[in-house]
């Protein structure tokens, strides 16, 4: 009777474990969708040249660039802020010390995590560029270059992933009181990068949309992959506003 009741029990777990298997595809699927349609919808449109997207990224792109050129002293913040404080290379070195950060903490998955979501990032915004091949604004008197393809932003996508990382590894640390405005100077960042490109010509206004979406979708998915391992190792699912993994703010380096 033992034997057979453990059999039993055996029997019922792996029924368990299999319904949350197909709970947790259903929730990939689901995820996927929500965070990748709008892009792809995007991406449509940026293909097909359609007309009222066309309209609005040519004004956007004609009205920042005139106010650029008669107003030196914004376009070298401008510039600043695109080529310095948030550059691409800038925000994944800050990401690569994270990471080493984390490794140092032993965190090994959370470290695994943020390299994954900024190579990952990179790599799949670079071949959408590759493949969509959109040329980058044509204005007269440019005030900024910018080489490769337009569509989607890299700067944008970038951001977007970067600070996510960000966010999602170091809320556990941060005072409760100070998280809100942690995600204000985040989001406010991510913004910021968007409309820097813009108004310097280098990008139009779909690019940068595009590049928000995308960055989006891969840090949708790889934290959805990450909350499915927390799940399968019997942790609790964490909040968003308490970041990927609470318990960091309790770990300690080993010796």
């Amino acid at each position: 009777m033992a034997v057979r009741a453990a059999v039993l029990h055996l029997r019922d777990r792996r029924r368990a474990a299999d319904r949350r298997f197909g709970v947790r595809l259903l929730g990939a699927a689901v995820v996927a969708a929500v965070a990748a349609v709008p892009f792809a919808l995007l991406l449509i449109l940026v293909e097909g040249r359609w007309t009222p997207l066309r309209r609005v990224d040519v004004s956007a792109a004609e009205r920042l660039h005139r106010t650029a050129v008669t107003h030196p002293a914004w376009t070298r913040t401008l510039r600043f802020l695109s080529d310095w404080v948030w550059d691409p290379a800038v925000l994944r070195t800050i990401v690569a010390l994270l990471t080493v950060w984390l490794l140092y903490r032993r965190a090994w998955r959370l470290a695994a995590w943020s390299a994954v979501t900024a190579v990952a990032g990179g790599v799949i915004g670079l071949v959408v560029k590759t493949v969509v091949e959109r040329a980058r604004p044509s204005l007269e008197d440019p005030v900024a270059h910018a080489p490769g393809f337009s569509f989607p932003s890299g700067h944008a996508m970038t951001a977007t992933t970067s600070f996510a990382v960000l966010l999602l590894v170091l809320l556990p640390l941060v005072p409760r009181a100070w998280r809100p405005l942690c995600w204000c100077v985040a989001v406010a960042s991510v913004l910021g990068v968007g409309f820097t490109r813009v108004a310097l010509g280098v990008h139009w206004f779909s690019d940068v949309v595009g590049g928000w979406l995308l960055g989006l979708a891969v840090v949708a998915l790889t934290a959805w992959a990450f909350e499915a391992w927390r799940a399968d190792a019997g942790r609790a699912r964490a909040e968003v506003t308490e970041g990927l993994e609470p318990e960091l703010v309790d770990a300690r380096p080993e010796p």
